[in-house]
Formats: structure tokens, C-alpha cells, sequence
């Protein structure tokens, strides 16, 4: 299910005024806005609902991983929030009963998907924190997109260069929502698995998360209408 306008950009930033002056701006060149954990430590429910009063639906991207008691009771919390969020998200890893609880909790009210493996980590980090060895990031990024839908929800986060297995082996309405993008021409920065916006959106994504090679640009309109006009000419 490939959104209409893939692209999310991602609110990396604890500032509610700057957050609320982009939500504004990009309003009609964007399809989702993501609010983070720095921003949401920051500012909570009020910081939230000001920047969904925008009108565009957020992914509340706060990577729950706990027992599964804890993280149903905090997905609860999470749904009474207003607007609800479109999309919420766990760490798979956290184990099937977790996401279970999750599930149970978000009851339908939002679209609730699972992180794989971060886009910041490389072999050498999943091994070093007792991943399989024999499997390399794509292989264990596919071992737990089969057990998020196994568990009922609705996608994962994967980066880019994990698609291909997810895209052969689930269901093509799977949710995949996609970190790591960088434009041609942009630093990697912390991100070390990335794509340009196009290959991803070629290999299978569903949504695109961007955040400062749009949120950091000198006018961030302007970097993400370049950004949607090239995912359309391609």
C-alpha cells in the first residue's frame, strides 16, 4: 500500500515552535510528520496534539520495548491521545507476546508496526549485541517482519537494504516504513544502510521517512516539493 504522498518527515527536534512552523510548511508537500522520542520527552501530549492540529497524520515513533504488561498499558495512553496517532510502533525484538499486548491495546485505532533492525546498526553491531551471526542484517530484519505479522500488526520499520527479502516473502500490504533516505548528494550521517528516496520507493517502500535533508534545509518547502517531484518524474 504505497501512500499517496510517501514521504514522512521526521520532527527531530525538542523546539514545539519550530516543530509546529514546519508541520505548517510542509503541510502540502508531505503525506505524513514524524514525532520522535526528543520531541515527545520534551513536550508530551500538549507538544503532540499542537503539532497534529496541523492536520497531517503522524507517526508517533516512540519504539516501545518492554514487558508485554508495560507496553500495553503505554499503548493505551498513547490512544488517548487526540487526534490518535496514524501510525505507532515496538521493537520486535521485544518478543511476540509484547507485540501481542500491543495489538490488544491499540485495538485497530492506528496503524501499529514493528522496528527490525536500525538503520544506524551494521553486521558488525547486531553480532556484537548477540544476533545470530550467520544472519546477516537483511536475513534478521526478515526473521522478525515474519514475526510481527505472524503477531498481527499491520508492518515493520526495515531499512532500505532489508526490503527485497520482506517484499519476496509477506504480503505486498504489509506496511514497510522506510528510515535511512538521503537524497543523492546528502550525508549519511549517523545512518550507515541508506538509499535516495527514488531506490527505495522502487524496492518496495511504502513510506519514506526524511528528516534533515529536509528539515535542515535553508528552505524545507522547497527541499521536499524537489523531493516529491523527483519520486513522480521517476
Amino acid at each position: 500500500m504505497t501512500a499517496q504522498n510517501p514521504i514522512c518527515v521526521a520532527l527531530d527536534t525538542p523546539d514545539i515552535a519550530r516543530a509546529a512552523a514546519l508541520a505548517r510548511a510542509l503541510k502540502p508537500h508531505v503525506g505524513y510528520l514524524k514525532v520522535g522520542m526528543e520531541f515527545f520527552y520534551a513536550h508530551g501530549a500538549k507538544g503532540y496534539e499542537k503539532v497534529a492540529a496541523e492536520g497531517l497524520p503522524i507517526f508517533l515513533d516512540l519504539k516501545l520495548h518492554d514487558i508485554p504488561n508495560t507496553v500495553g498499558q503505554a499503548m493505551q495512553a498513547l490512544m488517548r491521545l487526540m487526534p490518535h496517532p496514524a501510525i505507532v510502533n515496538v521493537h520486535a525484538p521485544g518478543g511476540a507476546e509484547m507485540m501481542k499486548a500491543a495489538a490488544e491495546a491499540v485495538a485497530g485505532r492506528a496503524k501499529l508496526i514493528a522496528v527490525t533492525v536500525l538503520t544506524s546498526l551494521s553486521k558488525a553491531d547486531i553480532d556484537a549485541v548477540g544476533f545470530d551471526p550467520a544472519l546477516d542484517t537483511a536475513a534478521q530484519a526478515l526473521k522478525l517482519a515474519k514475526l510481527t505479522h505472524a503477531c498481527g500488526l499491520d508492518g515493520v520499520v526495515c531499512s532500505p537494504h532489508d526490503l527485497a527479502g520482506i517484499r519476496q516473502n509477506l504480503p505486498r500490504d504489509f506496511l514497510t516504513i522506510v528510515p535511512g533516505i538521503r537524497p543523492e548528494g546528502s550525508s549519511a550521517q549517523d545512518q550507515k544502510r541508506t538509499a535516495t528516496p527514488s531506490a527505495a520507493l522502487n524496492a518496495g517502500a511504502d513510506i519514506l521517512v526524511i528528516g534533515r535533508a529536509i528539515t535542515g534545509a535553508d528552505d524545507p518547502a522547497l527541499a521536499a516539493s524537489t523531493i516529491r517531484a523527483g519520486l513522480n518524474a521517476g
